[in-house]
């Protein structure tokens, strides 16, 4: 059963960092498309970052270009977003998502807050 653990979420002062992961298994990881997405409160979800199934050719929303980094190790089925200088609208859950054709899965999401 395919399964993604999001963790590394938390409270964190504006301009601050987070390193998010998001751990895989049940599936093929490295033949998978990863990406993160986001949800504010009364927002709808957000693309984030994506990266291909060999982590190259990332791409990212113009919010967090320069700030975000996304990467994946094939070796340990994780895919990470490194964030930093953290503003108050980065406040959301972020969630992890594979895909690869018509199969798609999602994490349950971890809770990123931006507050000081």
């Amino acid at each position: 059963q395919a399964q993604l653990v999001e963790s590394g979420g938390g409270l964190v002062q504006p301009g601050g960092s987070l390193r998010l992961s998001c751990a895989a298994s049940g599936f093929t990881f490295s033949s998978y498309t990863m990406y993160w997405y986001r949800q504010a409160p009364g927002k709808e979800r957000e693309l984030v970052a994506g990266i291909n199934s060999v982590g190259s050719s990332p791409n990212y929303a113009d919010s967090v270009k320069g700030r975000f980094t996304i990467s994946r190790d094939n070796a340990k089925n994780t895919v990470y977003l490194q964030m930093n200088s953290l503003k108050p609208e980065d406040t959301a859950v972020y969630y992890c998502n594979a895909r690869r054709a018509l199969r798609s899965y999602w994490g349950q999401g971890t809770q990123v807050t931006v507050s000081a």
